[in-house]
């Protein structure tokens, strides 16, 4: 919080540009997340979503500005900013397979645990009531779980660690649709336990459904931004995101 009592953003990218040699990925973004906000970043393949996520999190290195909560972080990596509040949930989820469903959201709340903070057994009974699936499965093999139950686990060990911002990246991958509508409904549950979330996703239409705010990227950079159910119904949206379906329910 500022010292003029106002809410400072969770997150805050200023000209943020991410370079793979000579190739820019990602130009000069700029893209802010409020206390108990949802914020999407949508965008075609090869837009540069999950790159933006990656240097946002400090899993590249970037140019500009990283901003939590009102604090620069001036040498931003992943380390930093899970001190700073920020958790990932990546594309690929990246859970031990063969580890039970428990172990895994133990190992979630390691760097707390590290710190000195012992309340790892709470945490994790707080997931569980957000997770009842997983509760059920606590003792299976997270190899053995379902595409929605892997998700969920990832999300689950993520918060773990208690962040204040979570970013996901394409969390429907690969999830069948009624998958994916419930993955994206834990989401908007989660705004409920205090995170923000800052959310990468292909799948337009599901996320403009879920999100506060939209950015739309493309080649790098943001093209359009503003309230989902604006974009929604944009036209320059529907018709290159959303589809023939979408731009008949908006007329």
């Amino acid at each position: 919080m500022g010292t003029d009592g106002v809410k400072q953003p969770v997150l805050e990218l200023k000209h943020l540009s991410v370079c793979y040699g000579v190739v820019e990925a990602v130009h000069e973004v700029d893209l802010v997340v409020q206390p108990g906000e949802i914020v999407t970043v949508i965008g075609p393949n090869g837009a540069g979503k999950s790159t933006l996520l990656c240097a946002a999190m400090g899993l590249l290195p970037s140019r500009g500005e990283i901003w939590v909560e009102g604090k620069h972080i001036r040498r931003p990596t992943v380390h930093a900013l899970v001190e700073c509040g920020a958790g990932l949930v990546p594309e690929r989820r990246e859970l031990f397979g063969e580890m039970s469903v428990e172990d895994n959201l133990l190992l979630g709340g390691f760097s707390r645990w590290w710190g000195g903070t012992r309340d790892q057994i709470a945490c994790r009974e707080e997931v569980y009531a957000i997770f009842p699936r997983l509760q059920e499965r606590r003792t299976q093999r997270a190899s053995t779980l379902s595409g929605g139950e892997r998700q969920m686990l990832a999300v689950g060990r993520a918060l773990m660690a208690k962040p204040k911002l979570l970013m996901l990246d394409e969390p429907s991958l690969g999830l069948a649709p009624n998958i994916v509508r419930e993955v994206l409904q834990v989401v908007v549950r989660l705004r409920a336990h205090g995170v923000s979330i800052l959310l990468v996703e292909q799948n337009a239409r599901a996320a403009l459904a879920v999100a506060d705010r939209a950015y739309v990227l493309e080649m790098g950079k943001v093209v359009l931004t503003g309230k989902s159910s604006d974009l929604a119904s944009d036209p320059r949206i529907i018709e290159t995101y959303l589809g023939i379906g979408a731009r008949k329910t908006a007329v």
